[in-house]
């Protein structure tokens, strides 16, 4: 009789700052269900992944389905396997990290299942060909990962049937492929479809081994899924079918794998992910490129045949594609090295040391770092989260390093360094109370401004870019939106939109949304072609390099940045002087903000000038969140208002939910406009609006005589309600 070796394996992962209800209903609806379905089938064996964050939600939120899980492993039914604690892409973070955030979830795993795991789920199965010495060097004995990777190295689909070994520098680990036709039938189609697939690759030899191996949230998350696998009966059928074909069908763990089969020999895999993702890795008019050479294959009929040679980009270059990812990455290493400077240095308190690596590892969780068919990266609340682990590891650093009068006083350290890798220098301002970060070579603006008391970056925005997916949303507008699509199909087939109309909201941005953006308007500028981005920018300073000079003193420290540049007043061009000085103190959350123009010209000249501020607070509608004024107004007042205000003086932002209040004072009262920045983006759930932040942009009709000089002041300060 034929016969072929079945393993089978299940991830289930919740991004660490992910809504709660999320994790219940993804537990109701998949998790807990799952469970109790496979322990009423005891001969189907799988191996059982969960990230920590997740598997500390699951044990806290219902112990049972601990001391459950912990029976089943006991049986020998479940082989738990192991990662990174919180998903990090592992490639994405240094060696250090990798191994620490593998050990810790190695020793959850044990604590709370008594299992000792001997492979690894690698997050989103990004591969790059230095991995195995770090997975060897774990620990670990086997990793899972796409069939796609084996086939970009020259296999084919009959070479697929068991296991292969690779190495780096002499460090050997195994390599599991898994099978993409069953990724695909598990469970979107009836059992019986797998079934047969299963014998027609079955052998006589016995020697035959084929993986399953992808998310469980596909069992019951996935939109149509919970009705399709648990209401119907899907998952209990597709069990009960593998049961009555166990004569030629043998179950077995991974470990059992490599204790049963030999290897079928050493590959070298290149670069790769799953298909999807080097696909939405790539710039967007290059997707565009993409997917019709990938449609023109297919109306032709070959594309089946040489797909395996149609290949996407690259995973890290999310962090050339988004600004904002790679912001979030730096970030990330800045503050490993920062953690790594502090290990084993007995003078200082190690188990504040280790909590501090706890937090950094918490913000090296993946999902806001890229974005495909996920919300991902454009998540603020996503975004937040791992913002804000990263800066309570920076505080508890601070606590930590500093000594302790100069901790209680204040402090202010300024650094001069490439901080984003872009081969040009950034300057990085950082007290007690805040983080400051400046791009001198890109209009000085101000990119990331962190309130260390609140743990919160309150720059944390997305520039509207265009995405290659909002073609297919503009081909959605004639759609009935109320249609619904009830058949179970893949995520990636999914195409719906939440609201009416999104066609209409696909707004781009030419300049990286952040503060301290210095324009100049021309004279028919509207709101709302300001708002939009559609608007004529007559100065030459958005983008454009200014100098750097900074001054310290006892108790403040002062960035000035200036540049000579031009500005346009109907159709006369006139140079001016523009320097802002940045004004920080070592002991109150308070900035000061000096603006001065010179006219530089032999006439007067005249131009309107503004300043962009960016606050993101998270919710953009929420009626704890809002703007108020030094005088009533009239209308909305939620963070997603837009509006003209005349002659402020003061106003604000007040978020009572992170119970932060942002507060603005102007000394030349000013016309303040204010609208959101709202992202149309992709998510599981179809096209949607995302609150990203509140532009707030003072401004001021200002006419200058020869040599004449213009100056305002704006204070920020930050108080805690």
């Amino acid at each position: 009789m034929k016969k072929i070796k079945l393993a089978l394996g299940i991830h289930n992962h919740q991004p660490v700052g992910n809504f709660d209800f999320v994790f219940e209903d993804a537990y109701q609806k998949s998790y807990l269900p799952f469970l109790e379905i496979l322990e009423r089938h005891p001969k189907i064996k799988l191996a059982q992944h969960f990230t920590g964050a997740l598997f500390e939600w699951l044990l806290n939120r219902d112990p049972d389905f601990g001391k459950r899980l912990r029976k089943m492993v006991a049986s020998g039914q479940i082989e738990m396997m192991s990662g990174g604690y919180y998903e990090p892409i592992l490639v994405n973070i240094p060696d250090e990290d990798k191994l620490g955030q593998i050990e810790k979830l190695n020793k959850f795993v044990r604590e709370n299942t008594g299992y000792d795991p001997k492979g690894l789920w690698l997050a989103e199965r990004i591969w790059e060909p230095q991995l195995p010495k770090p997975l060897k060097n774990s620990g670990a004995k086997y990793v899972v990962i796409d069939d796609s990777h084996f086939k970009a190295a020259g296999l084919q689909e009959q070479d697929l049937y068991g296991y292969y070994l690779t190495e780096e520098t002499g460090h050997v680990i195994n390599i599991f492929p898994i099978s993409e036709k069953l990724r695909y039938t598990i469970p979107f189609e009836e059992p019986e479809v797998t079934i047969e697939y299963l014998r027609s690759i079955s052998s006589e030899e016995e020697d035959r081994l084929v993986v399953f191996a992808d998310d469980g949230e596909k069992f019951g998350i996935w939109p149509n899924t919970y009705k399709h696998c648990y209401e119907d009966g899907w998952l209990e059928r597709f069990f009960s079918t593998l049961e009555q074909n166990l004569d030629w069908i043998e179950i077995v763990h991974f470990s059992e794998a490599l204790d049963k089969l030999l290897p079928k020999g050493r590959v070298y895999l290149p670069t790769a992910s799953y298909r999807e993702m080097m696909e939405w890795a790539l710039p967007s008019d290059t997707i565009l490129r993409y997917e019709n050479f990938e449609h023109r294959l297919k109306d032709l009929k070959l594309f089946d045949n040489y797909k395996v040679f149609v290949r996407g980009g690259f995973w890290r270059n999310f962090l050339a594609k988004y600004e904002e990812s790679n912001n979030l990455h730096k970030k990330s290493l800045r503050v490993s090295r920062k953690v790594r400077a502090l290990k084993n240095n007995k003078k200082f308190d190690q188990q504040l040391v280790d909590e501090a690596q706890d937090y950094l590892w918490a913000g090296q969780t993946n999902c806001p770092y890229w974005h495909g068919i996920f919300g991902g990266l454009y998540l603020n609340n996503l975004r937040n989260a791992v913002y804000k682990n990263m800066i309570q590891a920076e505080s508890l650093i601070d606590n930590i390093s500093k000594p302790k009068t100069v901790y209680e006083k204040g402090w202010i350290d300024i650094e001069i360094a490439d901080f984003d890798a872009d081969g040009i220098d950034e300057v990085i301002a950082e007290t007690k109370f805040y983080n400051f970060y400046f791009s001198p070579h890109s209009g000085a603006k101000l990119f990331e401004m962190d309130y260390k008391p609140k743990a919160v970056n309150l720059l944390d925005t997305m520039t509207r870019r265009k995405e290659a997916y909002h073609d297919r949303l503009i081909k959605l507008k004639d759609r009935n939106s109320s249609q619904e699509d009830t058949e179970t199909k893949s995520i990636h087939d999914i195409v719906s939109m939440k609201e009416p109309g999104l066609e209409n909201k696909l707004k781009y941005d030419w300049y990286r949304r952040s503060s301290l953006i210095d324009h100049f308007l021309a004279p028919e500028t509207e709101l709302n072609d300001f708002a939009n981005c559609e608007y004529k920018e007559l100065g030459d300073f958005v983008n454009s390099h200014y100098q750097t000079e900074i001054k310290e003193n006892k108790n403040k420290s002062s960035i000035v940045f200036s540049r000579k540049g031009k500005t346009n007043w109907n159709d006369k061009s006139a140079e001016i002087l523009l320097t802002k000085k940045i004004q920080i103190f070592k002991s109150k959350p308070d900035v000061e903000i000096y603006y001065e123009i010179r006219n530089l010209e032999n006439r007067p000249v005249e131009f309107w000038f503004g300043i962009e501020f960016n606050f993101a607070l998270l919710a953009g509608n929420a009626p704890d969140r809002y703007y108020y004024f030094d005088r009533e107004i009239e209308g909305d007042k939620n963070l997603a208002s837009s509006g003209e205000i005349k002659d402020v003086k003061t106003m604000g932002l007040k978020d009572e939910w992170m119970k932060i209040d942002v507060r603005l004072s102007f000394e030349n009262a000013t016309t303040v406009w204010r609208f959101p920045i709202e992202t149309i983006s992709q998510s599981e759930g179809g096209f949607e609006r995302v609150y990203q932040s509140s532009v707030v942009f003072p401004n001021w009709k200002i006419k200058l005589n020869k040599e004449e000089i213009w100056e305002t002041v704006i204070k920020q300060k930050i108080i805690d309600l």
